[in-house]
């Protein structure tokens, strides 16, 4: 019954709905590595029926509020990790943190407020409107991938373990598309008082889940094992945290941690052909310590055996086309050769971090005074968009740095531009400005969807962990990690990759199929009206 029916009630009614609207989204964000608590995802329907309760009186703004206010309670500890990078010079920027974490989460909850008032305009009674309410969660969760360079960090359909059965769906329908299906499963239960046909649609979200575990266990029936011939390859972690990297007087020992694990005995007997350092690896630009006669660029070379190749991170100075000085987020790939490392193949980061690496609306922020807070100064320049990096005697990588690694797609989009399907992903980030604490453990979850997507192995650099050899189901490979603050290197074999999956050649097609047939029902006339 509607809360208008008890006005002497209605602040208590009122209190105890939003309490429960915010529990429901928190539910939801437990459900998320590292946590994994899985039944957590039950709030998704937990907020579906708190919506479906909105009297008339309180129908649309009351539907964005509740789902603004979810969005909240899902997004706080989802973004949590947003405080540490704060704290690398805490003395000055310590403060802002709290603010950085409530705001950002207020402002991507706004994507949950409009899929709340989208659902509830659309939707009418009967078990279907599950559909709907997971097209309108799902189209608006799109959004929050794609609007303002977009922030698709922690997608519900991401909350399945990377590497497990129902992750594999990912294969099918991407990131997005399992969004969809995640929803309509955490719903579809709390149909199952609504007479026959509810109790179908709760056994429908049942049978949902046990396909998902099914199709996903079938496909890791058929992994295929390692090619012996394919590359071996490096992954170096140094454990440098980041607040050293702003100490000049230790950039010798850094330097040092780097060559001195590059430079050690390989483990197994055969060398690698490939050596992974991470994102921003040396604190320093790469025209510099790589420069001809720089002592930096000896060490390295000493590291290195013949013919091995280096795949790094770091920035890179560059002009446009009116001669203005630039600087690129780049990776950078050397071979090592008679007269020292050669730069064998180049990649500047298309995708760069709003507020991090540039600053949205810079003459806007600069006037009002802004951009004094977020110190990014003039900030990177984005590079062209993806393609697969070729190395002459190596497969070809799509790099991916850092950020970029949310994006479903992303290496999809590199080999329709190229005409060339990456052999494998690389994908470096500097982690350490998350700490030790969920940030990069959810980050590893997220880039491995990517190699699920694509049916591609990734090999992932990071400075303080998770590093990780990830084979193309999205699983890491058994004792080829090293976790958060290890200092080591990991040595493996190149997984294989898979043939192109459904979502490498359609990419959102099937999602955008799924959402036409449950915005679909919208459309059917004789809407039965609600009660007030």
């Amino acid at each position: 019954m509607a809360a208008t029916a008890f006005p002497g009630r209605l602040p208590v009614l009122l209190t105890g709905t939003l309490a429960l609207t915010v529990i429901a989204g928190l539910m939801a964000a437990l459900a998320q590595p590292p946590w994994g608590f899985l039944p957590g995802l039950l709030g998704f329907g937990v907020l579906m029926r708190q919506i479906d309760r909105l009297g008339s009186p309180w129908r649309w703004r009351g539907a964005f509020g509740l789902g603004w206010l979810a969005g909240v309670g899902y997004f706080v500890p989802s973004l949590i990790w947003l405080a540490q990078p704060f704290q690398v010079d805490a003395e000055a920027q310590g403060w802002m943190a709290p603010f950085a974490v409530a705001l950002m989460a207020m402002a991507m909850a706004l994507f949950w407020g409009a899929a709340a008032l989208a659902y509830r305009l659309l939707a009418r009674r009967g078990p279907s409107r599950v559909l709907l309410f997971a097209a309108a969660f799902a189209l608006c969760e799109w959004l929050r991938g794609h609007v303002f360079t977009g922030l698709p960090w922690d997608l519900p359909g991401e909350s399945w373990r990377a590497g497990s059965a129902p992750s594999q769906a990912a294969a099918l329908v991407g990131a997005y598309g399992l969004t969809w299906l995640t929803l309509a499963a955490a719903a579809a239960p709390f149909t199952a008082f609504e007479g026959r046909s509810g109790r179908v649609v709760a056994l429908g979200g049942v049978g949902l889940v046990a396909g998902l575990y099914a199709f996903g266990a079938a496909r890791l029936a058929e992994a295929i094992p390692n090619d012996l011939h394919a590359p071996h390859v490096r992954i170096v972690q140094a454990d440098v945290e980041q607040e050293s990297k702003y100490d000049r007087r230790i950039f010798t020992s850094i330097v040092g941690r780097y060559v001195a694990l590059t430079g050690r005995a390989p483990m197994g007997g055969r060398p690698a052909d490939i050596v992974v350092w991470p994102e921003g690896a040396i604190p320093a630009a790469l025209d510099d310590y790589l420069g001809r006669g720089a002592w930096t660029r000896d060490l390295i070379a000493g590291a290195l055996r013949p013919g091995q190749t280096l795949i790094l991170g770091g920035y890179r100075y560059g002009t446009e086309a009116n001669g203005t000085p630039i600087t690129y987020n780049s990776l950078a790939a050397l071979r090592a050769e008679a007269d020292g490392p050669t730069v064998v193949g180049l990649y500047d980061k298309f995708r760069l971090v709003p507020f991090g690496e540039f600053m949205p609306f810079d003459s806007v922020a600069t006037r009002w005074g802004i951009k004094q807070f977020v110190h990014v100064g003039d900030g990177f320049t984005s590079g062209p968009p993806p393609r697969p990096l070729k190395i002459a005697g190596l497969p070809a990588v799509q790099p991916l740095i850092c950020y970029e690694s949310l994006f479903p797609g992303f290496t999809r989009e590199g080999g329709e531009a190229s005409g060339v399907r990456a052999a494998w992903i690389a994908n470096i980030s500097n982690d350490a400005w998350f700490g030790k604490g969920v940030g990069p453990r959810q980050h590893l979850n997220l880039a491995s969807y990517r190699a699920i997507e694509e049916g591609l192995p990734m090999i992932r650099a990071t400075p303080t962990g998770v590093s990780a050899i990830i084979d193309a189901y999205g699983r890491i490979v058994p004792g080829k990690s090293l976790g958060l603050g290890a200092y080591g290197v990991i040595d493996g074999i190149l997984p294989p990759a898979l043939a192109p999956t459904l979502f490498n050649r359609l990419g959102d097609t099937p999602f955008l199929v799924m959402l036409i047939v449950s915005l679909s029902g919208a459309a059917v006339p004789g809407r039965v009206k609600r009660r007030a």
